[in-house]
């Protein structure tokens, strides 16, 4: 277990590497299915409480309902119990080292005003969009300063990192949709995608400044901040376009850590990389044990179905707009009272797969369910670390962006129905 302790950076990039080394059929899955669960143990004691006991619920169901449909004679493979969610963790892994292109700015005075509100809201999203979670710390930190972060300040942070869920190729929800959607097409969720996101920069804009009346602090982004995540972006649709073959995830997973090695500014690249791997990679335990747990759980509720067709046969629907619809909404209820998107999509793939929907449509439903409920909840990972590190309340967070839920999720349901 120390042999662990001391290595676990390695083994969780070890994950990413053979991960690759296994799509090209050079090494067989099972190493770096045994390296994320490896590390997997090995962060298990960084986890806080409230994540060790929803990892352990969802694996104790999860191996529940495979024994008791192993019972009835539906078996799952190995594979796809301990490591369906391996793609995914291995671009977590990749995107992870865009942190090291991030830089904060100390010096320059914060602005104020619509301009102020809008460019934070800009600015969050697609940094967000390619660098992740670490652009929320920067962002909040750096305008709260002395005092405690606004209510405005938050729902304009959260909503907008949330919603490039809805259009980033770097976003981890791009690869549960790819995964639990299977044949998505996420070049499709584009464009929907990115009027999605702009439509919550806009409504929240107009939201904030009507509550201040324009006294908002915002965070003083510079033009060549964006350089790095739009690049990357391009990057992903251009080769995308030119090895079509070459799935988005594969891309993403081979795109992000060759750009930061060459984008990253550092006196010595070697010295930064080790601390990278060493400290920051060790310290991802949350999202492993939950991707990893949420495999089991959502093979578990695929065993039942596969053993009780007969209770969950949706034969007589189809994947109608109102279908999709009712769905979503149920998703968000659930991501606002805690339940992370990924569970809830894992519940929800195994279920609508029979109906044989729009594999697109399906992916996008998946998106918007985590753009939407993570942006609005104060009880998933987003509105947790609001709460615990800058003092929100849970209810705050729930109350501000219930309205916000509410028209998004119209808006994803005219979408749907108009242009996918």
């Amino acid at each position: 277990m120390n042999l662990l302790k001391k290595y676990t950076g390695w083994f969780v990039l070890g994950t990413l590497v053979f991960y690759l080394l296994s799509v090209a059929h050079l090494t067989p899955v099972l190493l770096p299915t045994l390296l994320a669960w490896g590390a997997n143990i090995a962060m298990w004691h960084t986890l806080a409480p409230s994540a060790k006991r929803q990892v352990t619920w969802l694996m104790m169901i999860g191996i529940a309902t495979l024994l008791f449909a192993g019972s009835k004679g539906t078996w799952m493979t190995w594979q796809q119990v301990f490591a369906v969610n391996l793609p995914m963790l291995a671009m977590f892994v990749a995107v992870s080292f865009l942190d090291l292109t991030s830089s904060t700015d100390e010096k320059r005075p914060l602005p104020k005003g619509l301009s102020a509100i809008f460019n934070t809201a800009l600015s969050v999203q697609v940094l967000g969009a390619v660098i992740n979670l670490s652009v929320i710390l920067v962002f909040a930190d750096r305008i709260k300063g002395a005092i405690k972060l606004t209510p405005e300040q938050q729902f304009i942070l959260t909503r907008n990192f949330s919603a490039a869920a809805w259009w980033s190729p770097f976003f981890v929800a791009t690869g549960v949709a790819i995964i639990y959607a299977p044949g998505m097409q996420w070049q499709k969720t584009l464009i929907p995608g990115l009027a999605m996101g702009l439509v919550a920069i806009i409504f929240s804009t107009i939201e904030a400044f009507r509550r201040t009346k324009g006294d908002f602090n915002g965070y003083p982004i510079r033009k060549e901040s964006l350089f790095i995540p739009m690049i990357l972006a391009s990057s992903v649709i251009f080769f995308h376009f030119i090895w079509p073959d070459i799935s988005i995830l594969v891309l993403i997973c081979l795109l992000a850590p060759s750009a930061t090695i060459l984008l990253m500014r550092t006196p010595s690249r070697r010295k930064s990389l080790s601390h990278f791997v060493n400290h920051k990679l060790a310290q991802i335990g949350s999202q492993f044990a939950l991707f990893l747990a949420a495999g089991i759980f959502s093979n578990g509720i695929s065993a039942i179905i596969l053993s009780y067709p007969q209770f969950f046969n949706l034969d007589s629907f189809t994947f109608s707009p109102m279908l999709f619809s009712f769905t979503l909404a149920i998703m968000i209820i659930a991501g606002v009272i805690g339940i992370h998107p990924v569970v809830s999509i894992a519940i929800a793939s195994p279920m609508l797969l029979p109906l044989h929907p729009d594999p697109t449509q399906l992916g996008f439903l998946f998106l918007s369910a985590w753009a939407i409920s993570a942006g609005s909840s104060g009880l998933t990972g987003l509105g947790l670390l609001m709460t615990s590190r800058y003092q929100i309340p849970t209810k705050t967070i729930v109350t501000n962006s219930v309205h916000y839920a509410v028209f998004m999720w119209l808006l994803c349901s005219l979408v749907n129905g108009f242009f996918l």
